[in-house]
């Protein structure tokens, strides 16, 4: 749940509880995340400040799960946004998530190169067979030349109002912009030379073996 969520971010940054509030939801929260287990599929949720759910990614493969990082890979999967509005992604993507920064990237593969979409977001916590995330606001998108540009801005103020994000909250998220940014001019994580290849071969192996298992 949300609460799981928000306990895990106030625990790694020392927020306090009452700066991260959500409705109506009392359940206790266990001292050992959960780990996605390779090969299985799994659910992404996005949440907004507010505790609302924001959007659904319905099935990502896992490719590699620990308790600080998830490497997953998607196509064609149903998108739920908030409205209730469904669409299929369009292409093969490569989701890398961190539970020690403030980002997640999406790795698109297309026909003219590898496009990359950049959310700041909260650390990740797994509870019941999803990733779950705060999403706030902010993206960079790459392109396959590694420029990029910063967007959103107009969105994170007016939500950094409307939500009331706390200062230290604002300012860890700055940080982790331009630490993300360093990564891109470094070729550092998911930008690497040689990542995408790595994990679309995972990906490929996890396809055929779930083909010949069904044979």
């Amino acid at each position: 749940m949300f609460f799981m969520l928000q306990v895990f971010v106030n625990h790694c940054y020392n927020i306090p509880n009452r700066l991260l509030q959500v409705k109506a939801i009392d359940e206790k929260v266990g001292n050992t995340m959960a780990i996605p287990r390779e090969g299985e599929t799994i659910q992404i949720h996005s949440y907004k400040h507010n505790g609302r759910i924001h959007r659904v990614w319905q099935e990502t493969m896992v490719l590699k799960g620990t308790k600080n990082i998830f490497i997953g890979a998607n196509e064609r999967t149903l998108v739920t946004e908030s409205d209730g509005r469904t669409w299929l992604t369009r292409e093969p993507s490569i989701c890398y998530f961190h539970a020690e920064h403030w980002f997640n990237i999406i790795c698109m593969l297309r026909e003219d190169g590898v496009y990359y979409y950049c959310n700041m977001s909260s650390p990740f916590v797994f509870d019941n067979n999803a990733i779950k995330y705060i999403d706030y606001d902010l993206d960079v998108k790459v392109f396959p030349d590694m420029s990029y540009t910063l967007l959103d801005e107009d969105e994170y103020e007016l939500h950094k109002k409307e939500m009331g994000y706390p200062e230290v909250i604002d300012k860890i998220l700055k940080r982790n912009v331009n630490k993300l940014i360093s990564w891109i001019k470094q070729k550092r994580g998911p930008f690497a030379p040689d990542f995408i290849e790595v994990w679309t071969n995972r990906y490929s192996f996890h396809k055929e073996m779930q083909s010949n298992e069904k044979i």
